[in-house]
């Protein structure tokens, strides 16, 4: 059973838009899910499923024009941040809310020390002193694994090797001690080694510090290793959430069943194939009014062309959009 405490991060029917030449891409379509203290909420789906544009929605990260909002709320306690202003939305980021991005090259500022950056939030957010800030980056550095952390306060990004230069980025987004920390496919460019080292650091700090995490990956092989709960997202919606443990033993949505059998099994054979998923991805140039996943599901039938499923209880804490009966293996 889940934690009853109330949750800390609280979304309902989130809905993103992109206003292209020619039309919309409705990319987020009445997301809601909630998440609770300490607990570890795993989002997985193939690229263009809208996991990070989810999470981006959230926070103000998306540029407007051409993104837009639409609809929905996102309660952190009793603050909605699609109504807060500006000013209070940045205090949020950085400060209630951490956030660690796919490539640390590219979201760490190359002509600037680490040391300023991981000292900048502390400042901004926390009113300390230039000391005060070093001290505490230091043993953020520490935290995160990085040695001899004083001296490598004066160095540039391009010195840190690449799973170094991850660990600061986590550094900077524990920075403010935030109640929750999204976490945006942080592993992807890193070799399995280093991938690893972070994955036990994450469960470390978590540990540490309990903080609630969204870890956002294609990977299901590492939800299976650190989250309590998943959401498999498809089209810009949640097709299915629930336990990881429950989830991956009894797949309720034929989308998560197919994400599953792309996975390499440990005893497969040489000769046996990869699964792949046929089929294209759907077209998001209107807000569903059909199963998303119809046209490359073996269970489709003509109710999944006319309506788009809602999600349904299956028991305690797991959910699924889809007309199909898994248990009965009939409509």
């Amino acid at each position: 059973m889940r934690d009853e405490a109330a949750p800390v991060l609280d979304v309902k029917d989130l809905k993103t838009v992109f206003r292209v030449r020619g039309g919309e891409v409705h990319a987020v379509n009445s997301v809601s899910f909630d998440l609770r203290p300490g607990e570890l909420l795993g989002v997985v789906g193939e690229s263009g499923s809208g996991k990070s544009v989810t999470m981006m929605s959230l926070l103000g990260l998306l540029p407007s024009p051409p993104a837009e909002v639409r609809e929905g709320t996102v309660m952190l306690g009793d603050r909605d941040l699609l109504k807060v202003d500006e000013d209070t939305l940045r205090n949020i980021r950085g400060g209630d809310i951490g956030f660690v991005f796919q490539d640390p090259m590219t979201s760490l500022n190359p002509v600037f020390t680490v040391g300023f950056q991981i000292m900048e939030p502390l400042r901004a957010h926390m009113g300390m002193t230039k000391a005060q800030a070093r001290d505490r980056s230091v043993e953020l550095l520490d935290l995160v694994g990085i040695p001899d952390a004083r001296r490598r306060l004066k160095d540039f990004p391009h010195q840190f090797s690449g799973g170094m230069r991850q660990r600061v980025m986590i550094a900077i987004a524990l920075a403010c001690n935030p109640k929750v920390l999204i976490a945006d496919e942080p592993t992807t460019a890193l070799d399995v080694t280093i991938q690893a080292q972070i994955l036990e650091l994450v469960k470390d700090l978590r540990q540490k510090l309990g903080m609630a995490i969204i870890w956002i990956t294609h990977d299901l092989g590492v939800i299976a290793g650190i989250a309590d709960r998943v959401m498999v997202m498809y089209g810009g919606q949640v097709v299915e959430q629930g336990p990881v443990k429950e989830l991956f033993a009894d797949p309720a949505h034929p989308y998560t069943r197919a994400l599953l059998q792309t996975m390499p099994k440990l005893h497969g054979t040489r000769d046996e194939k990869l699964r792949v998923i046929e089929g294209q991805p759907p077209m998001l140039g209107q807000h569903p009014t059909s199963c998303p996943f119809r046209d490359r599901c073996a269970h489709s039938f003509e109710r999944c062309a006319t309506e788009n499923p809602q999600r349904r209880p299956l028991g305690d804490n797991h959910d699924v959009a889809c007309h199909w009966d898994h248990r009965e293996e009939q409509v």
